[in-house]
């Protein structure tokens, strides 16, 4: 075992030992306790204060989404392995009987599932840019979302999960006011998450885009400075800090695949505040120790526990 899996798997066993999380015996997917609940609504609700005056619209998705709308962001053609779709069963008693038959055998049942029409949303943003209409109004729009996401990516590093949960804070308009809610919040994100006695370094990134053209497509990211994340030394100074936030400017990637213009006809661009609750959240519980009560006055005053 490396040092790094050997630092992941002490956070791990750390979190379980105390109550913190609850292992659902398959990596990735957890359970979470009354204390991790109790530090996840306040890491949430600090990060609506923090972004208090976007005034913007509130909206709340299931975590799942229709086929069609998750084809038109086109995230399996960079995406191909992190994304599940949703099967049920559709067959008759003859079928049902086979798959009983199969069960009973200790084979995999789940081939005699058919495809739905619905995605596990993998970006709690997806489904509003269906919304929104042809024409972004002057000014643009802002959107405050949270939800559920799933990616396939089993893993035991506990800050890497399956399951998790996004608070976006959407702006879709004009290619300089994206940029502008993009850029002009990272100070403010930061001084959040140090407040929280977070140790905090904003750098340019990229998403895990898939194969070669992937290669590609990341370099080029970084390249044009589209994402940066907030990264802290969760497993320690010897380890690669890990990312816990994320500002991203998408450009016209979304405003093009839904159809969507500004007032001057122009294709519109969108940009988004990213808080990874869960990776806050424990990022918290490594810095500080997994019970709330003794953290310092400041961490808890930031966090109004």
């Amino acid at each position: 075992m490396s040092a790094l899996d050997a630092a992941r798997s002490d956070l791990r066993g750390r979190l379980l030992a105390d109550g913190v999380l609850i292992d659902l015996g398959s990596p990735g997917l957890y359970g979470r306790t009354g204390v991790f609940e109790r530090v996840y609504a306040a890491v949430d609700a600090a990060a609506v204060r923090s972004q208090a005056d976007l005034d913007a619209e509130v909206l709340r998705f299931p975590p799942v989404e229709p086929l069609a709308a998750f084809e038109r962001t086109d995230y399996i053609a960079s995406f191909p392995d992190l994304a599940a779709s949703i099967s049920g069963f559709t067959g008759d008693d003859r079928t049902h009987r086979a798959l009983l038959a199969a069960r009973e055998r200790g084979e995999r049942w789940e081939t005699f599932l058919e495809p739905a029409d619905l995605m596990l949303t993998p970006a709690v943003c997806h489904p509003v840019y269906g919304l929104i209409g042809d024409t972004v109004p002057e000014g643009g729009r802002a959107f405050d979302i949270v939800g559920d996401s799933f990616r396939r990516e089993p893993s035991l590093d506990p800050m890497r999960l399956q399951a998790f949960h996004m608070h976006e804070f959407v702006h879709v308009g004009t290619p300089e006011s994206a940029k502008a809610h993009r850029d002009g919040r990272i100070p403010g994100m930061r001084a959040l998450l140090e407040s929280f006695g977070l140790a905090i370094d904003v750098v340019p990134a990229n998403d895990p885009f898939f194969g070669r053209v992937g290669q590609m497509l990341a370099r080029n990211q970084v390249e044009q400075s589209l994402k940066y994340e907030f990264v802290t030394p969760v497993h320690g100074p010897d380890h690669d800090a890990t990312a816990i936030a994320s500002a991203n400017l998408h450009e016209d990637h979304f405003g093009t695949a839904f159809g969507l213009r500004t007032t001057d006809g122009e294709v519109a661009h969108s940009a988004c505040l990213a808080f990874g609750l869960e990776r806050i959240t424990i990022a918290l519980f490594a810095a500080h120790g997994t019970d709330p009560d003794r953290w310092t006055s400041d961490v808890r005053a930031a966090l109004a526990l």
